[in-house]
């Protein structure tokens, strides 16, 4: 979610700047993957126009809601990083502007031109947009939002005849809330349990067993039991025969990173895709992630972090891509323990699937 608050610019026949008035927006967008992202939202407020000879200006409202495009820039150069401080992006999209309260040019129609340009009740228009903006991270939820955009309409705009489009520029700043991403289940380092498997167990008993009751001797006959034709199925033999359903077992694949970072590369997006593939094909699934640092790089407050946000980057990409947080389990053990031989192997993230 994003709420912006800034100023518009209307251009017209007048020095830049002498059209400014009031702007602000509310939208809502989606993160597909770590660089395409869907924004949908409304904005709006006040436009400004002017007559010249002698110059005098006259101010309407108008609402446009937009569906935008956003790329994230640094996702595509230096891999997804969540805890990026700063994240510049681009963005384009199309609209619908809807005008309206156009009194003030109503009020000075001798001045306008009779070309049927001037409009009153409402005047609605399709809109283009692009711009570009950063998102500036406070904490994970929260990034202060800078923003500036074009927006270009049907000439009709601003009531007047000019160009083939009239122009509303934007500059924009506000704050987004990342308010659909819940985080997986984070652990600490802590030495690795093994589950306990429940075993059935006798009871042993330190008193003797009673011994059986003898039965009566009976001088009737004893019965005789039929014996079963020797070419009878057995069941027991059909149910032993019978396929096993496949029972999913466990899948494991490892996340490299260069020395000191914590950030994805391209080459390691197969990996993760292919984790990604398996626990969609088995919901009944979970996803454990542990983080590690090479104990011989660093101090060991360093790679605990280092550590923890490997394995919080490698949770992150799951998730957007479609792996609930609710399946996935955060460990980091930063250089305590070493599942490698070799220091660069032990700079990883070791995703489990069971």
């Amino acid at each position: 979610m994003q709420v912006q608050g800034g100023i518009g610019q209307t251009v017209g026949e007048t020095s830049f700047g002498s059209l400014i008035s009031p702007a602000a927006a509310f939208n809502f967008g989606y993160r597909f993957t770590p660089v395409w992202s869907l924004r949908a939202g409304v904005g709006g407020w006040q436009a400004k126009g002017a007559v010249v000879g002698p110059t005098q200006m006259y101010s309407y409202n108008y609402l446009q809601g937009n569906v935008d495009v956003l790329v994230d820039i640094c996702s595509i150069f230096s891999g997804y990083r969540p805890g990026r401080a700063v994240s510049p992006y681009l963005f384009a999209g199309v609209g619908v502007n809807g005008a309206f309260n156009n009194a003030q040019a109503q009020s000075l129609a001798s001045r306008f031109p009779a070309d049927g340009y001037l409009w009153s009740g409402s005047n609605i228009l399709p809109a283009g947009r692009f711009g570009v903006g950063t998102g500036i991270r406070i904490t994970d939820a929260v990034r202060f939002n800078l923003e500036v955009n074009a927006n270009f309409l049907g000439d009709k705009f601003n009531s007047k005849k000019g160009s083939a489009v009239d122009w509303q520029l934007g500059a924009m700043a506000g704050f987004t809330f990342n308010i659909g991403l819940r985080k997986g289940k984070s652990q600490p380092a802590a030495s690795p349990e093994v589950a306990a498997v429940p075993v059935q167990q006798e009871t042993v008993s330190s008193e003797p067993a009673p011994a059986p009751e003898s039965e009566p001797v009976s001088d009737a006959p004893a019965p005789v039991v039929a014996s079963a034709p020797e070419d009878a199925p057995s069941v027991a033999a059909e149910q032993k025969d019978a396929p096993a359903a496949p029972v999913f077992r466990e899948e494991k694949k490892d996340v490299f990173f260069k020395i000191g970072k914590y950030e994805l590369r391209d080459s390691e997006l197969a990996n993760l895709e292919y984790v990604a593939k398996i626990a969609k094909e088995n919901p009944q699934t979970m996803i454990e992630v542990t983080g590690y640092a090479d104990p011989q790089t660093g101090s060991a407050k360093r790679n605990m972090y280092l550590s923890r946000k490997r394995a919080e980057t490698v949770a992150k990409w799951l998730e957007t891509s479609g792996v609930s947080a609710d399946r996935i389990v955060v460990k980091y053990k930063g250089g305590t323990e070493s599942p490698y031989e070799t220091p660069a192997q032990n700079r990883v993230a070791i995703c489990i699937v069971r």
